[in-house]
């Protein structure tokens, strides 16, 4: 059974998620919330925002991460190229840029940015520009529980180092495909990571993201006590 050490975690749908610790400090990671269709609208009314911790700057991740900001000053990490952007639109005091390997706090929340294998770029009306590199977080909340956001991510051997080393309580993997891994390698990550308790993601949103939890589930039949959080968007753990 996992226990969430009194923290809690709600699916906002994509690869959104926010993290409330006991103390009520709240983290959205990817924020696409009030212009996502898929995220329901009692959550689209965002009260509290303390952190931002975001992947990558692609638009169904970045999302809506500067009227978020406007409206809550958070403190924002991402990787450093990203945040030169973030700070460009007048949010210099709360950025904060990271590099893969590196760890910071913030507030209740300890957090270490991991590779992920995936582009990067930022879409400013029409224009791209260079967002970095894409990054998964390891975040440590109170009471030690650990969970693994992979990011947009191909699987990669180096899972099983982020495993070893972090130890996570929680994965949260995409399996949508196409544009991340897929059913069969979230499956082998699983394996990498030695984790027991994943909410898969980023599957479904867009008709192109063809995996689905059936085929996780088949994959990773095999794993002794795995369980999967297929959760709709609004739920929690």
């Amino acid at each position: 059974m996992l226990n969430t050490k009194g923290n809690r975690i709600t699916y906002f749908g994509h690869a959104t998620f926010s993290l409330t610790t006991p103390s009520g400090q709240v983290a959205l990671i990817d924020p696409w919330v009030m212009t996502n269709p898929w995220c329901p609208e009692e959550l689209k009314n965002v009260s509290r925002l303390d952190a931002i911790f975001l992947t990558h700057a692609h638009t169904d991740h970045l999302g809506d991460l500067l009227a978020l900001a406007k409206q809550h000053r958070p403190k924002i990490a991402a990787i450093f190229e990203t945040c030169l952007w973030i700070e460009s639109k007048g949010f210099v005091e709360e950025t904060c840029p990271m590099g893969k390997g590196g760890s910071q706090r913030i507030g209740d929340f300890e957090i270490t940015m991991t590779h992920a294998f995936h582009s990067n770029s930022i879409d400013e009306d029409g224009v791209r520009h260079y967002g970095g590199e894409a990054a998964g977080y390891i975040i440590r909340m109170p009471g030690g529980f650990t969970v693994y956001h992979a990011g947009d991510t191909a699987l990669f051997g180096d899972m099983k180092l982020i495993g070893e080393l972090h130890k996570p309580d929680l994965a949260m993997l995409p399996i949508g495909d196409r544009f991340t891994a897929g059913p069969r390698e979230a499956a082998y990550a699983i394996r990498l990571l030695g984790v027991k308790h994943v909410i898969p993601m980023h599957y479904a949103t867009f008709p192109f993201l063809t995996g689905t939890v059936e085929g996780l589930r088949s994959e990773s039949k095999k794993i002794k006590g795995l369980k999967i959080y297929a959760l709709k968007a609004g739920e929690k753990l």
